[in-house]
């Protein structure tokens, strides 16, 4: 067995580090807003291990002190090539403040969950700051917080339109989405403009990209009309959606020769083997000796865990996971998937249960189109809404061999599937092995909410498909002689969503006997169709009106709805409800 607190098996962190290895410099140094955790389920390590395997010299800073003198940014010098910088796998304002923006007390990706380990708007604090002390050296930014946030946004934490974070930063490139093909291109070419999913700021007058390529209204004009800014809107997830996307250029303002952010189109959709390439680069599994006794909660949750695809089609109007993985689905092959389940073995504390077997959406594995050329030509943001799409291959086979095939090995006792699901994607074979076989005792779901209104703005199944989902999920329990439960989520204060819905929901969790102690506020995040609709107050594919609950006042007041069952609530409306029932 690999010797797991060996530092010579990780990428180096400190000065130490390097002399084991003989190092006098590194070729790039990524500055990381999370724990160094060796993992492929944290970007940093994915992006760290991608480059050493392209022969480079790679050290990763996990967490810098950003305040007082920096040393944390000037302990391993210059690099030879360039800066990576990321906020980590969180958005870094979502990380810290909830939806009624108060600030979070803990942090998973942190040891021991403490909160204050990174700024605010970390990824352009972390560029700034090494553009302070290295003004010559290029910085490459990257990771869910460049990806989304890489046109002019909406923010909703200074209740803003910002600019690309290209500008806010002041970083050299961008690279947005997963970001292997394109980091690999620019350890081998260097921080160039012409390479494949990335962004970067030009003088209009310098640019010579395709003349079909989408331009959008400038940040300036965005910021003054919320039309404008769902337009955009509208061009970017359209265009997002296709196989074959253009470049797409905003300029900052209206002048003569404005400043313009270019993104180019992304490449094409990884295939399995390329998939199975980063899958099998020598992570440990395992956070940095450093944190040796330490925890960190996000890596708890996912240590036992195995992500067997990435990409989701359901297009969900709140969700990012399309944005920033693809709509398309890559899986990894059964044999990639088996070989890290036998490297999880080896880890301390391994008792024979996998925490999951699943992915964005855990039941997505495998599936594509049926005749690829018609998906080349498809734009829609997701497969299954409004309706499944007909082109779409829903053969659950080669996950229930998987499963199966798992099941069968001598050192797995269980192995749960605990990543979300879509019930409206569903054969009965497959729901019966799920439910009799890889449920802890608790399915959690998500219908987010019974209006059909609010569900279609969510781009979610339609209320009676959770109905039907559920009365299988209760008579499979029952012939079986099980007692499990099924946990659904909902969510509050969604565009399109008014009172009169939160007492439908109310009056239909009261029904069902549901007792939510937890429940989920609409949280606006960049570069999302819901964020886009709180915003402008418009859904920007059709420039209707939508509804939305934008006050603290309005979304406690929904919120409050999910808790009819407590008698010391206090509303109204709430005590009607408990009324109606009572008599």
């Amino acid at each position: 067995m690999t010797d797991l607190y060996d530092l010579k098996n990780y990428l180096p962190t400190t000065r130490k580090e390097f002399e084991l290895r003989g190092w006098d410099e590194a070729d790039v140094i990524i500055f990381s807003g999370d724990a160094y955790v060796d993992h492929p389920a944290f970007g940093a390590a994915v992006i760290g291990r991608v480059l050493e395997k392209e022969g480079l010299r790679v050290a990763l800073v996990p967490q810098p002190d950003w305040r007082g003198d920096h040393r944390d940014f000037l302990k391993l010098g210059r690099p030879r090539l360039f800066f990576a910088v990321t906020a980590g796998a969180m958005d870094s304002m979502v990380n810290h403040y909830t939806a009624a923006r108060r600030l979070r007390s803990d942090d998973a990706y942190t040891p021991e969950g403490r909160a204050g380990a990174r700024p605010d708007r970390c990824t352009a604090v972390y560029t700034r700051i090494l553009k302070q002390h290295f003004p010559d050296v290029p910085v490459v930014i990257g990771g869910i917080e460049a990806s989304m946030r890489r046109l002019a946004h909406y923010d909703y934490w200074s209740d803003t339109v910002m600019p690309s974070l290209l500008i806010d930063s002041g970083a050299d490139l961008l690279v947005y989405g997963m970001g292997e093909k394109a980091m690999a291109q620019i350890a081998r070419q260097g921080v160039r403009r012409d390479i494949r999913q990335t962004a970067y700021l030009a003088r209009q007058s310098e640019l010579k990209t395709a003349d079909d390529a989408i331009r959008l209204h400038s940040f300036e004009q965005v910021c003054r009309d919320k039309r404008l800014y769902a337009q955009n809107f509208a061009a970017v997830e359209t265009e997002s959606n296709k196989h074959q996307a253009k470049t797409i250029i905003q300029p900052l303002d209206d002048t003569k020769d404005p400043v313009c952010t270019v993104v180019n189109p992304p490449f094409k959709q990884m295939t399995t083997a390329e998939l199975d390439a980063v899958y099998n680069l020598p992570f440990m599994y395992f956070p940095h000796p450093k944190y040796k006794g330490k925890r960190i909660p996000a890596y708890e949750m996912i240590r036992f865990s195995v992500c067997m695809h990435r990409g989701c089609f359901g297009g969900c109007s709140f969700c990012t996971i399309s944005a920033h993985q693809g709509k398309q689905i890559t899986s990894r092959s059964k044999e990639s998937i088996l070989r890290q389940i036998d490297r999880l073995k080896d880890l301390p504390d391994f008792k024979g249960y996998l925490s999951d077997l699943g992915g964005p959406s855990a039941n997505m594995y495998g599936m594509r189109g049926i005749d690829r050329s018609l998906c080349e030509r498809c734009a829609r943001p997701s497969c299954l809404q409004p309706a499944v799409c007909k082109n779409l291959n829903q053969d659950f086979k080669p996950l229930l061999d998987i499963y199966r095939t798992v099941d069968s090995l001598p050192y797995i006792k269980k192995a749960f599937v605990g990543s979300g699901i879509r019930y409206d994607l569903m054969s009965e074979e497959y729901g019966r092995e799920l439910i009799l076989r890889h449920v802890s005792g608790r399915l959690k779901v998500a219908p987010e909410h019974v209006s059909d209104n609010v569900l279609r703005l969510m781009r979610k199944p339609a209320w009676k498909e959770y109905l039907r989902f559920r009365d299988f999920f209760l008579k499979t329990n029952e012939q079986a002689g099980l007692k499990q439960q099924l946990i659904p989520y909902f969510i509050s204060s969604h565009p399109g969503c008014t009172d009169k819905d939160m007492r439908l929901l109310a009056e239909e969790t009261r029904r069902m006997h549901y007792h939510p102690e937890q429940v989920q506020d609409f949280t606006p995040t960049p570069m999302t169709l819901s964020t886009c609709m709180f915003h402008t107050g418009l859904d920007p594919h059709t420039m209707q009106p939508v509804y939305t609950a934008r006050t603290a006042e309005d979304k406690k007041r929904q919120n409050s709805y999910f808790f009819w069952w407590k008698q010391d609530n206090g509303r109204n409306d709430t005590n009607r409800i408990n009324n109606k029932h009572r008599h």
